[in-house]
């Protein structure tokens, strides 16, 4: 449990170093100006997927038949807390430009197709 959680962990940190300073360039060789931190968008994504990764992770070990429930109980919450978190940063703008939908979209999907892939590895060795 806890190997696979550490493997997990370093891949995280991996993709997260590679995306995001692999965004940061496209976005600073473009000169497109972003009206949030794409690096607090990043750092909570990553730190999602951990923490989300974990708890299914747990909930596997005690009790399996409902690792799936947390899994999707989880992604609901990390949906509230990115809209409580970046209220005021992204969601406060009346309209967004493509640039900053993609850039806000982006990390989600690189980190959310991260978490599930992870996540039925686990379930389906279960």
């Amino acid at each position: 449990m806890i190997k696979r959680i550490l493997n997990f962990l370093i891949a995280i940190i991996i993709l997260f170093a590679i995306s995001y300073f692999s965004h940061q360039h496209v976005i600073q060789s473009k000169e497109i100006h972003l009206s949030f931190s794409l690096l607090s968008v990043y750092l909570f994504h990553s730190i999602a997927a951990i923490i989300i990764y974990s708890i299914v992770e747990f909930v596997a070990h005690k009790i399996p038949n409902q690792a799936g429930y947390a899994y999707l109980a989880s992604i609901f919450i990390k949906i509230g807390f990115f809209v409580l978190i970046f209220k005021a940063a992204v969601l406060a703008n009346e309209s967004l430009s493509k640039p900053e939908r993609f850039s806000l979209v982006i990390p989600l999907f690189i980190f959310l197709i991260t978490e599930a892939v992870a996540v039925s590895k686990l379930l389906n060795s279960k």
